[in-house]
């Protein structure tokens, strides 16, 4: 009779054996044969129930194994710069397997969400358990969506929650993932999306209930693909640390440096500290937390806070770029404990110019946590028990130093913007109790001083001695941008200069003609729209908004990838130790810029996502209340309004706006009704009723009443059509704003 195999034979033989699993190959390599293959059959479905192997297509493989070949999709680089990739079908019980692709010199360029068919090889010893070799090409990166699942007997359908889309994705029984009626889900297309019928999806990740506490951000986080758990790896490195040492540091220890945050503010990364000098000078110095002492080129946590690239800020959680072992503790400057710092000395004359500045890699003790409300009433004249005792060593000089530095700002001219910065307040059950605008403090203005002279400092540094780093970059406004913008105040009744090089002082005298205006926010709004977006990059092509030639992150590496690298290169300029920038990491500047500008502008869109959404659950029980606001852009299909109230967005459909047909002209920024000739541009008082307010999606629809104080001409009525006898004077309007466009413009 022939010899059956034990389970732990059989499952022996699988994992040796990966490419030759089916059913034929584990009896031909056991030698059974005949009725015996009964028996083997029934001991494979028993293996495969008890989950010690997966059958697929007629193959066998080990339940906590990959095959040997699989589809898989790539993952954006690591910090080191190795691409990994995800299988896409993994049904064991223990973590996912890392596995690293290998690409070839020959194989195509494949970017991150791209799939492709992949050879898998098996490694020991390393931090990742497979090795991938491309074998085809599929797609490009997936289309994904997250949305409400709403479950029927076919499988069902998901309701989008982003603003753009409006059309619903189906999924089949077999793809729900065993989702719940009304559960939050992220979803993936399969197959090609046709012009007709519903796209189809299957959902790749359940994200719970759409309302419960912190859904909101949770959605935005899922959304916009920011990873909000850490690797075991990078919390296990983050609990090992221990504090630095003071050997080979200078003692900083002395020196009475305070922190000033938000009263609630977690965790604190830098520290001020100055000194009034004979003359009328002053010695400024800003400790910033020595964050490379902790987070070492290729390991775990730098690989993870390269990945991350920045924190991102919701009003409900961090998602940090740090483990909090870190962040919240051994990189934060806590009041009465010694902490590792890299800290820059900067002297001013009675100018408020910076004539000198000395870096220092050290230990300092914070005298005090103080919040910003705190350190302003000091020097105000109402200091409290905790800065009563730091008036004459810290706030006196510190405000003494910030009055240089405003004089020195005044003559620089930077990009004087006032935009007042929404707060949300949330409940303990992550309800919205108000909107409220956040006071600006001459404090907060010290700290932002204070932070840009250390941050041009680390820049001045690096370039004089030579050493690569990666410079925050703002190009100045494209002409057609400029133009618009002139176009913007001209119409609100103000003037911007033409004709010559563009100066950030010729902004500040448009925002200044505007200040105490109705036009005051629009004009604001208008030029910060009109401004290039900041970014990363390793060649210095200067600072517009702040009027400043050389410009670089240094200020916060518990929370930007960028000033971890700016660290990085000082600590290698001094030499002071192995931890500086490295020869790899130099290489891959470039590469680190372009994607560490893109998890910032990742970050933003999640945060304005997420405010949306509070605003909008917010307004939900109002719909149908009047409120007041302003035109703040004009499109085809409608007018935005910004209103007064919260600072919400809200949007005027083309068809809540009369009873006419409205002709859009993009020249002019308006739209214009075709039988009255009403004119609805940018800067219009409006008074709008709340139509509509859906928290999923954070959109805001109103009704339009009342125009510049004036009720709307009544048009024809909706659906009544025939020739118009007002529609060519319409269309002689519209001429005659073009023209009067192309004459400005060519002045």
């Amino acid at each position: 009779m022939t010899q059956i195999p034990s389970k732990a034979q059989i499952m022996e033989w699988v994992a040796e054996h990966p490419e030759a699993n089916s059913k034929r190959d584990i009896a031909k390599a056991f030698g059974i044969k005949g009725a015996a293959r009964i028996e083997l059959k029934r001991l494979l479905k028993v293996l495969e129930s008890e989950g010690h192997l997966e059958r697929r297509r007629r193959h066998y493989l080990d339940a906590e194994a990959l095959p040997p070949v699989t589809v898989l999709e790539l993952l954006a680089p690591d910090g080191s710069g190795d691409l990994f990739a995800r299988p896409l079908e993994w049904s064991g019980t223990g973590p996912m397997p890392r596995i690293l692709y290998a690409a070839l010199k020959s194989d195509p360029a494949l970017g991150r969400g791209d799939r492709f068919l992949g050879r898998l090889i098996p490694v020991l010893g390393e931090d990742h358990q497979y090795q991938a070799r491309l074998i085809r090409r599929i797609t490009a990166q997936a289309n994904r969506i997250t949305g409400i699942f709403r479950k029927d007997s076919e499988g069902g359908r998901i309701l989008p929650i982003d603003k753009g889309q409006d059309k619903e994705w189906r999924v089949r029984a077999d793809a729900t993932l065993d989702a719940a009626n009304g559960e939050l889900v992220q979803a993936e297309q399969i197959g090609p999306r046709h012009r007709m019928g519903l796209p189809q999806a299957r959902i790749i990740e359940r994200l719970g209930d759409p309302s419960a506490p912190r859904a909101v951000s949770l959605i935005a986080i899922h959304q916009h693909g920011i990873p909000d758990e850490f690797p075991q790896k990078a919390i296990d490195e983050a609990e090992a640390a221990t504090p630095a040492p003071l050997k080979g540091r200078d003692d900083l220890r002395p020196l009475p440096l305070v922190t000033i945050d938000p009263s609630d503010a977690r965790d604190h990364d830098d520290a001020v500290a100055a000194f009034i000098e004979e003359g009328g000078g002053a010695t400024i110095w800003v400790a910033i937390a020595d964050v490379a002492h902790y987070v070492r080129a290729g390991s775990a946590l730098d690989r993870e806070a390269w990945t991350r690239g920045n924190s991102t800020y919701f009003p409900d959680r961090v998602v940090p770029m740090l483990p909090e072992a870190l962040s919240a503790d051994l990189c934060s400057l806590h009041e009465g404990v010694d902490r590792a710092v890299i800290a820059v000395e900067m002297r001013l004359d009675a100018q408020g110019n910076k004539t000198a500045h000395r870096f220092h890699r050290g230990v300092m003790n914070s005298r005090a946590s103080l919040a910003y409300e705190q350190a302003q009433a000091g020097a105000d004249g109402h200091p409290d028990a905790q800065t009563e005792p730091l008036m004459d060593e810290v706030i006196r000089p510190l405000w003494h130093a910030y009055g240089l530095l405003k004089s020195a700002r005044e003559r620089r001219q930077p990009l004087e913007l006032d935009l007042p910065e929404r707060r949300i307040e949330l409940v303990p059950e992550g309800r919205v109790k108000a909107v409220a605008f956040r006071e600006r403090l001459d404090a907060h203005r010290l700290i932002e001083e204070f932070m840009v002279l250390a941050n041009v400092a680390a820049a001045e540094e690096l370039i004089r001695r030579q050493r690569p780093l990666l410079f925050r970059v703002h190009e100045e406004p494209s002409l057609d941008k400029m133009e618009a913008l002139r176009e913007v105040a001209q119409a609100s009744g103000f003037t911007l200069a033409k004709g010559q090089v563009l100066h950030t002082s010729h902004l500040n005298r448009l925002l200044a003609q505007a200040e105490g205006s109705d036009f005051d926010e629009l004009i604001n709004i208008s030029t910060l729209r009109s401004m290039t977006q900041a970014y990363y990059h390793p060649e210095n092509y200067g600072h517009f908004g702040l009027s400043l030639k050389s410009y670089a992150h240094f200020t916060s590496p518990i929370r930007r990838y960028a000033d971890l690298v700016v660290h990085r290169a000082l600590i290698a300029a001094h030499g002071w130790g192995k931890d500086g920038l490295t020869e790899d990491q130099i290489e891959r500047l470039p590469e680190t810029a372009t994607h560490i500008s893109e998890t910032e502008r990742r970050s933003m869109a999640a945060e304005r996502d997420t405010t949306d959404r509070y605003l909008a659950s917010f307004l939900a029980d109002r719909v149908g209340t009047e409120m007041a606001g302003r035109i703040s852009g004009i499109q085809k299909f409608g007018a935005f309004v910004k209103l007064d109230e919260t600072g919400a967005d809200g949007l005027l459909p083309i068809r809540a706006i009369g009873q006419e047909y409205f002709h859009f002209d993009a020249d002019a920024q308006m739209l214009i009704g075709s039988d009255t000739g009403l004119e609805i541009g940018i800067g219009q008082r409006v008074l709008v009723r709340l139509a509509e307010a859906l928290p999923l999606t954070g959109g805001l629809t109103l009704d339009l009443l009342e125009l510049e104080g004036q009720a709307l001409p009544r048009g024809p009525q909706k659906g009544k059509r025939g020739r118009n006898p007002t529609r060519m004077g319409v269309k002689s309007r519209l001429a005659e704003i073009k023209r009067a466009t192309k004459r400005r413009r060519k002045r």
